[in-house]
């Protein structure tokens, strides 16, 4: 006799129900652990980019446009225009023979021999595809503004990947430089490439720094380190003068970069220059973790850096203020940490000078374009499988950001022309490169970058919020017209935040160059004003337009106002303070630069 149906239905749910309880649960632990794994192996095959993210800014774009009839239809009556106005030109310059440059979209179309056909109209329907391109993805109405950037731009890549320059066929600079010689740099350059493919294979990721040396024509101004502890060296540079000003400076450079960048060639060094000028200057030097070092956080880096540092200089010119400045992400930690002191109520800071660094991280440049919440996931899953984010991570973002300029235009020169550059000293630190702490830079970038907590008095030290409002020692603020890390208009916020005196400069330049340009620069150039608390808030575009351009290096303005803030020039300090435990170790630039 069969057993009803309704039975056999109850037996086979109780046998599903045992199948159940006997597979293993995953734990939220091993989950995440499983889940992390695969999105850092994602991440790492896609360049620290988060494909997920891409996809859906393209969904959002092409979404919110087929929604978009009448827009659509303008962008085909441009593309046909553009078609037009090509076909014109081209039918022009072959009838007229006439030589007219191509529109200037990339700075290699810059050679004369891009105004002769074909090679002109090749310039020139490259760049009114990448008009046509800005006009597609800008300004869709709906579109989420982090999605607008990303197609833009990932459209430009394409379009740099596929400029015209970057073919042999036609190049007409490649093509002149194979007839004139022989196709010798042809040869030339397969051996580059050989090399290079040999040194990726082998993962040789030693700097090329050509004929430039650390210790040896680099980051050499004497001086001795007088502390070392597991994230920082202290170096305390030797006086060049009989008298010094009574306050010394303590300099905070970003760990995201080796420090000698403000200690290059001798005619270049910051270092050198403040020293000459008179100051007693201290340095940290920021160790290059590993994955040891994994769980290093900004607080470490506030408290065993910045603060240690302090302690360090306090031992050497006892009972006197300090004179502060902060680079970049160093500065920013310099920020935080003038803002804790005085929490604290600790007025040991003389004085606070910003180079091309923010605190207010609204309008934090075209790095934000890889800050998106997909994109946060796959970097914090890649620097938890490491302990870290590799140099290369880091310097192939900003290397995106000017593809055509640090990617494909060296590429020509190496590969085609065959030419073998020679690094500058600023190219020669820029390839020295520095890795990150997953703890930190996961914090840095989630609680600074996105949620702006130092500008929104948000960000807790020891468990409670600092305020840059509390600072009242004056402020210095250095920004560069060409930053593409730090906007110079984004370093001018802390008009919005601080509460004390404020000497504002903008140079021009980048943000390496423009900073460590020394203190005589012919092609430079900067403007430069005063404000107090009290006074109204100029816009920066008012800003600029209002104040007087010079001519020339802006470091003596910095020397200048430095020498304001001393109180009165005395004897030289002695090198460390042994009865205080900070003896003379080694001379600088010290052992934590190597690594």
């Amino acid at each position: 006799m069969t057993e009803k149906p309704d039975r056999t239905i109850s037996k086979v749910i109780d046998e599903l129900d045992n199948l159940i309880t006997e597979i293993p649960r995953l734990n939220d632990k091993t989950v995440d652990k499983i889940d992390t794994r695969l999105r850092a192996i994602i991440g790492k095959a896609s360049q620290g980019l988060s494909p997920i993210q891409m996809i859906l800014a393209y969904t959002d774009w092409l979404a919110h446009l087929s929604i978009a009839p009448a827009r659509r239809l303008k962008l085909m009556q441009s593309f046909s225009e553009k078609v037009l106005q090509l076909s014109t030109y081209t039918a022009r310059t072959i009838a007229e023979k006439t030589e007219e440059p191509p529109l200037p979209t990339s700075s290699f179309f810059k050679h004369a021999l891009w105004k002769k056909l074909p090679f002109n109209v090749l310039a020139r329907g490259h760049g009114m595809a990448l008009e046509w391109l800005r006009e597609a993805d800008a300004d869709v109405p709906g579109m989420d503004p982090l999605s607008v950037e990303l197609v833009n731009f990932m459209n430009e890549q394409v379009l740099d990947i596929a400029s015209p320059s970057n073919f042999l066929a036609t190049n007409p600079e490649a093509l002149k430089v194979t007839w004139d010689n022989k196709g010798k740099n042809l040869l030339e350059g397969i051996g580059n490439a050989q090399r290079d493919i040999q040194k990726k294979l082998l993962k040789d990721n030693r700097p090329e720094m050509g004929d430039y040396k650390v210790g040896e024509n680099l980051g050499i101004t004497p001086g001795q380190v007088i502390f070392q502890n597991h994230l920082i060296e202290v170096i305390q540079y030797s006086p060049a003068t009989e008298t010094v000003a009574k306050e010394p400076l303590l300099i905070v450079p970003a760990w995201i970069m080796k420090y000698y960048i403000l200690d290059l060639l001798p005619e270049n060094s910051m270092v050198n220059y403040l020293v000459g000028q008179g100051k007693t200057v201290f340095m940290i030097s920021w160790k290059n973790p590993g994955k040891e070092d994994r769980e290093l956080d900004l607080d470490d880096y506030l408290k065993a850096g910045f603060l240690a540092a302090m302690d360090a200089v306090k031992a050497v010119v006892p009972d006197t203020k300090i004179n502060t400045m902060g680079y970049c992400i160093g500065g920013t930690l310099l920020s935080i940490g003038a803002a804790y002191l005085a929490r604290e109520g600790d007025d040991s800071i003389n004085s606070v000078t910003l180079l091309a660094a923010q605190a207010d991280f609204t309008e934090a440049g075209e790095i934000t374009r890889f800050i998106g919440a997909s994109q946060l996931a796959f970097l914090d899953s890649m620097m938890w499988t490491d302990g870290y984010l590799e140099a290369a991570n880091m310097s192939g973002a900003f290397k995106a950001l000017r593809s055509q300029d640090m990617i494909w235009n060296p590429a020509v020169e190496r590969y085609y022309m065959g030419r073998e550059s020679k690094p500058i000293p600023l190219m020669a630190w820029n390839a020295d490169g520095t890795r990150m702490p997953a703890a930190m830079h996961s914090r840095y970038l989630h609680e600074l970058f996105v949620e702006n907590r130092l500008a929104e008095c948000k960000f807790l030290v020891d468990g409670r919020p600092v305020a840059i409002q509390d600072i009242r020692a004056p402020f210095f603020i250095v920004g560069t017209t060409a930053d593409h890390v730090a906007p110079w208009k984004s370093v001018y916020k802390l008009h919005r935040i601080a509460r004390s005196d404020i000497t504002f400069l903008l140079t021009s330049g980048g943000h390496n160059a423009g900073i460590a340009c020394g203190p005589e620069h012919p092609r430079r150039s900067y403007q430069v004003a005063f404000q107090e608390p009290m006074d109204l808030y100029i816009d920066p575009d008012r800003w600029t337009a209002s104040q007087e351009t010079h001519t020339g290096s802006w470091w003596p303005v910095l020397d200048l106002w430095l020498d304001q803030q001393c109180s009165e020039t005395v004897e030289p300090p002695p090198m460390g303070a042994p009865e205080s435990g900070y003896e003379v170790l080694w001379p600088a630039p010290g052992k934590y630069v190597f690594g």
